[in-house]
């Protein structure tokens, strides 16, 4: 009879004390803020909120940054929307119709709408990392410049001069696309 080696269960390292509670009383504001832009119900931001956190509490290895916060935030809405699209189709084979029909577009104007978006988002990839997470935040998040600051621990100048920087560097960008 061979005996097998058991291998000693994983045991997850725990958060240092107060630094979960601290990333949460910081960013917090700034996720809520993400997810209410995005998902129509209030309190469905909220648990979206917390399940970010939870998730983070979950595995305390990861390597725990704004970005990986935000990135966290957007699996999150990504999966949502898998799961929506999954009851959608179900509700389609099952004869439930949609209240709500979509309009179709011209492949011409489908094809315009596409390439000014590979242009922007051509133009953002240029752009430093940080410079585009902080334009992106302040643009499409709503996220003020004090909430931007405090979430990356730097001053509200800070966050104008990288909001400057992304404009005059998009603008030339934008103008050097064909």
């Amino acid at each position: 009879m061979t005996t097998r080696k058991l291998r000693p269960p994983l045991v997850a390292r725990a958060w240092p004390r107060g630094a979960l509670t601290a990333l949460y009383q910081r960013c917090r504001p700034a996720l809520m803020s993400f997810f209410r832009r995005r998902v129509a119900d209030p309190s469905e931001a909220e648990d979206l909120t917390h399940q970010v956190f939870a998730n983070l509490a979950a595995s305390p290895s990861a390597v725990c940054d704004d970005g990986y916060l935000f990135r966290s935030a957007a699996n999150l809405l990504r999966d949502r929307a898998r799961r929506e699209k999954v009851r959608t189709l179900h509700r389609q084979q099952h004869g439930v119709v949609a209240e709500h029909q979509v309009e179709t577009l011209d492949p011409p104007r489908v094809l315009a709408g596409r390439q000014a978006l590979g242009e922007v988002a051509d133009a953002l990839e240029r752009l430093a990392p940080r410079t585009r997470a902080i334009f992106l935040q302040f643009r499409l998040e709503n996220m003020s410049q004090a909430q931007i600051a405090r979430c990356y621990g730097i001053s509200v100048s800070a966050v104008q001069k990288h909001l400057l920087r992304a404009m005059t560097e998009l603008a030339e960008l934008m103008e050097e696309a064909p």
